[in-house]
């Protein structure tokens, strides 16, 4: 028991860097979110086509409003993460940007955001569809391209899409919404201790 109590002070004393967590968080989360709100922004009549079109898009009315407010809400959201600015507060809006994505852009291509037919959680048979297309393009590169190359930089797969990272970044942001900023590296926490 007295081992265990010991062990219960040394896992206590973490307490003095458990800002390091949602740092970690933001850090990682606010280039994607720079990076998805900056693709939007650079082809924005790309992206409002594509929110309003029914046929090859996602079908949201009033699709300039939806593309200007889901870029700047990435946009800002990124920068708010990086300085921990509001990180709460914007948490639920970045939330909300992704519900939108994993139930209109992700939903239909099941959980794999890279197809990957050894862990298949459900459309098993499109992810080994994917392999086999995945196969067969690797065997066209082998046969005919400088496939050495081609993937130095890392292997090829087939992208299926699915609502994997999608889930993943809601999971990260519904944290950072209950924990917050964190303690000395965020403009929250220096707001807080000032006023107090």
């Amino acid at each position: 028991m007295e081992m265990l109590l010991k062990l219960q002070g040394l896992l206590d004393r973490t307490r003095a860097v458990d800002f390091l967590a949602p740092l970690a968080l933001r850090l990682y989360l606010a280039p994607i979110f720079w990076m998805a709100g900056m693709s939007k922004f650079n082809s924005f009549e790309d992206t409002s086509a594509w929110f309003g079109n029914t046929e090859w898009g996602l079908g949201l009315p009033m699709p300039d409003l939806m593309a200007f407010l889901a870029t700047s809400t990435e946009i800002a959201g990124s920068i708010m993460l990086l300085f921990g600015f509001g990180v709460r507060w914007v948490s639920m809006p970045l939330m909300f940007t992704m519900i939108i994505a994993i139930v209109s852009v992700h939903w239909v291509n099941g959980w794999q955001a890279i197809a990957d037919a050894k862990f298949c959680l459900f459309n098993c048979s499109d992810a080994i569809a994917a392999i086999e297309r995945l196969d067969a393009a690797k065997s066209l590169l082998q046969e005919h391209g400088n496939y050495d190359w081609l993937t130095e930089q890392g292997s090829f797969v087939i992208l299926n899409n699915g609502i994997e990272f999608a889930v993943t970044y809601f999971i990260m942001l519904l944290t950072l919404f209950f924990i917050g900023s964190g303690k000395y590296v965020s403009v929250d926490y220096w707001i807080a201790r000032k006023f107090s």
